[in-house]
């Protein structure tokens, strides 16, 4: 009997009977910079098992060349093999490529060695996009037949592979070059490649062993209709020297074909799902109601649906909870959106007469009544669950989605149920579950539980509410529409995810947003900022599952506020004001360097508030007499400093908040809110390090301060912001966003406004990230508006956003920067209308259609602008969201039904042609 060494080397000598491959050269072509270094990985043993800690170094060859030669024998045992290439700069930042190009069929192999020359595939390449799923799954048809890749032949010496995404169905790639068997450059002999089947590539394998190489050759546009040579590519002419030989079989794989016709280009509506009206919701927009909303878009020529979050945000069971940028849970689904009837098995409807009254109310408001809603809903669901929950939840359809969301949806319910028995979701408070623990919350939620039929209650709504999402979302790729969605940026302090994951958050800080023209106290959204280096640790673990999450409904998605991944604003979690936070990352200045510079510092002159006479009458006005006896103490010399129980914002706030809601109180609370931020810098790390205030000019504390120390500080404040910070924010992003972005095939687009630092757009074009334009936000320095014909290809331009007034709103905010829209951007002379008359609508939108831009995206509200007789009379009840207003209710719904949109025929049909004509 043979011992098992014995057998397991028979059994590799048997492996190998198929391939007689020995060895496999990788040849990359790419010019890298001194210090660079590229490794290949690969979901093989041998290649690391995908895990780039298990890279294989490559060895430098010439200027753009890279090589590395292994065993062939050691691939054999797999059919087919995919691998990456990455870049390792100096500075240890990590350059991947992208796509799953690169690949082989080992077994396939007859000869001894493997050869593969291949184009490094940069993530900016404009072409990429067109893989990504919109592309690959709805919008694009299918390219030439489609083929699957045969075995290769035992004559086939070259195989070339070339990717060309925009193809029309009766074109094909075609090869010419400079010998026989290439046609010798003759248009009416080319050699015609054929779209292999779940690949990118078009492909023809040759046997080139009577070509003298070096060979020349180009690819083509071949109309196999006409059987024509249509163009050859633009660019010189390619080259290979890699020789053909018995032994040897070399696999080309040359990245793009390099035509001029990357000019596609679509048109999106932009709406919430709680905006949408339809004749049989209950008073919000429902998942269900899609369905109509896809017809629409259909009908004018849309081919885009942008949504926001979809998150619960259930946290107080009010109004409060309708921000939907504040979900207690990055996966799980909003049960607003639930259509109830959906869930009614026959024989059941009667469960909804006693409220027929109620809804046909709601769903005739102006408005949404959140609580009203959510309260009836909540009811409802619960009548159904008692009734068809057991057999729901035994059904094949959920046993699969349960596998699939287990690792969130367990947690979740749980988090869900107890935020019920306690009456809370700051989960600090609980009695017990306070701190999550595994075993716990295993028991809690365990099938032979007493509180298992609670806690599934919320599995039973999550399952349904995945349901009828993927059906809106499938009837949607049906109809040749793709839907997007939004990652916000942020968590909910007391939600699941920080409750099962502490430890990847900063739970003493709060991320926000400098001050700007539309908040001019910063922004504090309140959401904990993220612990990088802990989600670094296990790989971005947590992200990846979101961005997976999304996948199952979305075939795109905007990343809300992406300079998140460059650097967080801060704000420590005892303030209130966003103006308290400062950049995180940061390289501080130090007192060396204010030395340097002639500041004399004094560190309680700069870091603690400068509060004197002049400031509290300035900010108090005749009750600064009442803010001295109660909030300040005298320091001498005309100066004060605040009691110790008010030296921070939310101690503050706390104090007002038990004293009756007047304006008097209100307004000595925000005086005490401007005077502890009035101060220059604030403290760093450590003794020597400090950080500026934002808009530190603005301070009376700047302003009092001598003319050469204010110099000194305005030269160290620009250098701080603008000038020191980009070199490691954009290393900051590339740790980041790269990774992530390798993780998932849909088409990511950044919300990339406010405050952008220089690095943002280069980091966003490498990795072939949308970028937003929107034309009252440019983003070039001393300019009023951005032009949507000077839009980037890869972007989405917009006129405005959830977040902005719409266009009729703001023509009527600043009556100069109307008129200055008027005469330079729309070309007209004279005084500018009062209004925005809707041929003023119709030209701005129409500005946007002919855009450059791969997409362009409007509001509902900006489409009906230009119809006078559809558009609401008030142009402010359709703003959905006002971003300075920390309490703003997010209540905007259409005024029309989605019934009566598709109705209105001569509306439609003037958008279809409009969108038609101007080529998306």
């Amino acid at each position: 009997m043979p011992t098992l060494d014995a057998a397991n080397s028979l059994a590799g000598k048997v492996s190998n009977l198929n391939s007689c491959l020995i060895k496999i050269s990788f040849h990359l072509k790419y010019q890298t910079h001194f210090g660079q270094t590229i490794f290949l990985y690969g979901d093989h043993p041998f290649l690391g098992n995908n895990q780039l800690e298990n890279a294989l170094p490559l060895t430098y060859l010439n200027d753009s060349n890279w090589g590395l030669e292994i065993d062939g024998k050691n691939l054999t045992d797999q059919d087919k093999i995919i691998y990456h290439y990455y870049i390792l700069n100096p500075d240890g930042s990590k350059i991947m490529d992208t796509g799953n190009d690169n690949y082989f069929y080992p077994k396939k192999v007859k000869t001894e060695k493997l050869v593969l020359l291949d184009a490094w595939n940069f993530s900016g390449f404009t072409e990429n996009v067109f893989y990504t799923e919109p592309f690959a799954k709805v919008l694009l048809s299918p390219s030439a037949v489609q083929k699957v890749a045969n075995g290769i032949e035992k004559q086939t010496t070259h195989i070339f592979r070339v990717k060309a995404p925009l193809m029309e169905t009766n074109h094909t790639i075609c090869l010419l070059g400079e010998s026989d068997i290439l046609g010798n450059w003759d248009a009416s002999k080319p050699c015609l490649l054929n779209k292999i089947a779940n690949s990118p590539y078009f492909e023809i394998s040759l046997n080139l062993s009577k070509v003298v190489f070096p060979l020349v050759y180009k690819y083509g546009i071949f109309d196999k209709d006409k059987n024509k040579l249509i163009e050859f590519e633009v660019g010189n002419n390619r080259l290979i020297h890699e020789a053909a030989n018995k032994n040897k079989l070399v696999i080309v794989n040359d990245g793009f074909a390099n035509f001029n016709n990357l000019n596609w280009k679509g048109t999106g509506i932009a709406i919430p799902v709680f905006s949408l009206r339809s004749n049989h919701s209950m008073g919000v927009g429902e998942f269900a109601d899609l369905k109509l909303l896809v017809d629409w878009a259909k009908q004018i020529g849309l081919k885009l649906i942008q949504l926001l979050p979809l998150n619960d945000t259930t946290a107080k069971h009010s109004w409060q909870d309708s921000y939907p940028y504040a979900g207690i849970s990055a996966f799980a689904l909003h049960p607003l959106y639930l259509n109830v009837e959906s869930l009614l098995k026959k024989g059941q409807l009667k469960m909804l007469s006693p409220h027929k009254k109620e809804i046909e109310r709601l769903n005739s408001l102006k408005e949404i009544d959140y609580e009203r809603v959510m309260k009836l809903k909540w009811e409802l669901l619960h009548l159904i669950y008692e009734q068809n929950g057991k057999l729901d939840l035994a059904s094949i359809e959920f046993n699969l989605y349960f596998e699939k969301n287990a690792h969130w949806l367990v947690s979740y319910s749980a988090f869900s149920y107890l935020r019920e028995v306690h009456g809370t979701i700051d989960f600090n408070t609980w009695p017990s579950f306070s701190r999550y623990d595994q075993q716990e919350i295993d028991a809690l939620t365990n099938p032979t539980s007493a509180t298992y039929h609670e806690i599934a209650f919320y599995y039973f709504i999550q399952f349904h509410l995945h349901l009828q999402l993927s059906a809106s979302t499938h009837y949607a790729h049906e109809n040749g529409v793709v839907v997007k969605g939004d990652i916000p940026i942020g968590v909910y302090r007391y939600g699941a995810d920080a409750w099962q994951y502490p430890s990847l958050f900063h739970m003493d800080m709060q991320a926000g947003a400098p001050p700007d023209d539309f908040a001019v106290r910063g922004q504090n959204w309140g959401f904990p900022t993220y612990h990088w280096e802990k989600m670094k640790a296990d790989g971005y673990k947590w992200w990846k599952l979101r961005f997976e999450q999304m996948s199952f409904y979305f075939d795109a998605f905007r990343i809300d506020h992406i300079l998140g991944f460059f650097r967080i604003w801060s704000i420590p979690i005892q303030e209130v004001d966003g103006i308290m936070g400062r950049f995180v990352p940061a390289i501080p200045i130090t007192i060396k360097e204010m030395n340097e510079r002639g500041i004399n510092f004094d560190l309680d002159r700069f870091t603690k508030p400068y509060i004197n006479e002049s400031i509290l009458f300035e900010t108090f006005g005749y009750e600064n007499e009442f803010v001295k006896q109660n909030f300040v103490q005298s320091i001498g010399n005309g100066q004060y400093e605040l009691l110790k129980a008010f030296q921070n914002q939310r101690a503050v706030e706390n104090y007002f908040d038990t004293l009756p809601q007047k304006e008097s109180n209100k307004k000595i609370k925000l005086g005490l809110f401007s005077i502890i931020s009035n101060v220059i810098l604030f403290q760093g790390e450590n003794s020597q390090e400090f950080h500026f205030r934002f808009n530190v000019e603005s301070t009376s504390s700047f302003q009092q301060l001598d003319s050469k120390s204010r110099a000194a500080l305005k030269e160290l404040y620009i250098n701080y912001f603008f000038e020191r910070q980009d070199k490691d924010w954009k290393k900051e992003a590339m740790n980041k966003l790269p990774m992530l972005k390798q993780s998932t095939n849909m088409l990511i687009c950044g919300e990339d406004l406010g405050l952008v630092p220089s690095c943002v757009p280069d980091v966003m074009r490498e990795l072939g990230m949308l970028s937003l334009e929107v034309q009252r936000m440019p983003k070039a320095a001393n300019t009023l508006f951005f032009h949507p014909k000077d839009a980037p290809y890869l972007s989405v331009v917009t006129p405005s956003s959830h977040d902005t007034s719409t266009l009729r709103g703001w023509w009527e905010e600043d009556k100069n920067k109307t008129q200055y829209f008027f005469n330079h951007l729309l070309s007209q002379v004279g005084e500018a209308p009062e209004f925005c008359e809707p041929w003023i609508n119709k030209a701005i939108l129409l500005q946007h259609l002919y855009a450059p831009a791969m997409w362009a995206i409007f509001q509902l509200q900006d489409f009906l602008g230009i119809d006078a007789t559809l558009r609401r009379t008030n142009p402010q009840e359709e703003r959905i969201n006002i971003p300075a207003n920390p309490n703003h209710y997010w209540n905007y719904r259409m005024h029309l039904s989605l019934e009566q949109l598709l109705s209105e025929h001569a509306f439609n049909e003037q958008w279809h042609d409009a969108i038609k004509a101007s080529g998306r």
